[in-house]
């Protein structure tokens, strides 16, 4: 992780300071293209998430549901691709299936929440395991929310945007 673009949640990251640079010049110009400025404070605004989950059409049906609410979604089918993720994305929210080939929900989760990096950013568990035992255990590892599958559209709707709102401050 060390290697690729990463921009710390905590302190003046990178983006924003181009967002900043890009507003000042934007500013100075005597002419102003007033689409520019929106799409830039939609871009601000955007919310990424990042799927991850071995099922592909797990992964496709929960990237829908969240883009219909005005999300940025991005996917990933195992821990690999989780990693390059976090190398290269701003995210605001994971969903992790519990079961992953190679490295689980449940050790990726403790090693999210573990790192200075990314403890903060809000995680929620998805998984078809119902049983108290892995419901506690996901908590244990630190996970902010956890969902059974099957599960209800209006549920995983209510669930992130409480575990946003949560971690922001802010409602959504």
């Amino acid at each position: 992780m060390a290697n690729g673009p990463f921009f710390p949640r905590s302190g003046r990251s990178i983006r924003r300071q181009i967002e900043s640079m890009q507003k000042r010049r934007l500013a100075q110009q005597k002419v102003v293209d007033l689409s520019s400025y929106r799409d830039l404070q939609v871009q601000k605004r955007m919310i990424h998430v990042l799927v991850v989950d071995d099922d592909e059409i797990m992964r496709n049906a929960l990237k829908r549901i969240l883009e219909i609410d005005g999300y940025h979604v991005r996917t990933a089918q195992d821990g690999m691709e989780l990693s390059q993720a976090l190398e290269t994305s701003k995210l605001d929210l994971i969903l992790l299936d519990v079961n992953l080939p190679w490295v689980d929900g449940i050790e990726l989760c403790q090693i999210l929440k573990s790192s200075p990096s990314f403890q903060q950013v809000p995680l929620v568990m998805v998984s078809a395991k119902t049983a108290e035992e892995d419901i506690k255990k996901a908590f244990s590892a630190g996970c902010d929310d956890y969902i059974t599958k099957p599960f209800d559209v209006n549920r995983l709707t209510s669930v992130v945007r409480t575990v946003l709102e949560k971690a922001s401050g802010e409602n959504f």
